[in-house]
């Protein structure tokens, strides 16, 4: 079966080229011109993935990817933008987008995009033993097949790839990790964002846990990477 694309962008005449393009390539796709009716569609197809514009009427982007991310913190989110400020990318990032790409874009970047996070999808498994599916770092919890973190009896609200460098970074604690090996394992082998969304997410993570509860769990390496120290 044809994996569903929602296309949420107002500009008419980029809408029609990318649907065609994607229709091309052997996906269903659907579009909407608002982000209410994106949202609409979203509800009532469940697409596998969902290419969404920053500005939109009714409800702009950043409103439409925060509503979905309440129900689903699964499904694909690739940002569309005419806007090349790094606010506005963190902004779209930080609200539950997986990916982001600027206008004007090559197609064939989008269509690569597409497939790296439909294939991410699909691996994105919850472990189905729940003795095996506990992390745990000093006093931080991470329940996989819940996809719930906790530090002590608190419970930390993470977006879906906050989440996955948690768990990497956790996996491979007190073990230097550097950009290329995160991007290749949290955001695929065939990722072409910026490597410093690596340091976006980390900041992120340090912003929610390290800074919150006054305890330091992830530390920098300059000019290497990233690692998560447990206790000596």
């Amino acid at each position: 079966m044809a994996e569903k694309i929602l296309i949420v962008e107002d500009e008419a005449k980029l809408a029609r080229f990318v649907e065609l393009e994607l229709k091309h390539e052997g996906y269903e796709v659907m579009t909407a011109n608002n982000g209410r009716s994106g949202l609409e569609l979203y509800e009532s197809e469940k697409p596998d993935i969902i290419l969404l514009d920053l500005m939109l009427p009714e409800l702009n982007g950043i409103e439409v990817c925060r509503r979905i991310r309440k129900e689903d913190e699964l499904v694909p989110i690739i940002m569309l933008t005419a806007k090349g400020e790094v606010m506005d990318k963190v902004t779209g990032l930080d609200n539950g987008a997986d990916d982001y790409m600027t206008k004007p874009f090559a197609i064939e970047e989008l269509l690569a995009r597409i497939r790296v996070a439909l294939k991410r999808s699909k691996n994105t498994i919850p472990a189905a033993d729940n003795s095996d599916s506990l992390l745990k770092l000093k006093n931080i919890t991470i329940d996989l097949s819940m996809r719930t973190v906790k530090v002590d009896k608190t419970e930390i609200e993470l977006t879906k790839k906050e989440f996955d460098l948690l768990v990497y970074l956790v996996k491979n604690k007190n073990i230097v990790i550097t950009r290329e090996q995160i991007l290749n394992q949290v955001w695929g082998y065939d990722y072409f964002g910026e490597t410093n969304v690596v340091d976006v997410y980390i900041r992120y993570l340090r912003n929610k846990i390290d800074e919150k509860f006054g305890e330091k769990y992830i530390h920098t390496i300059r000019g290497v990477g990233y690692f998560a120290k447990d206790e000596n």
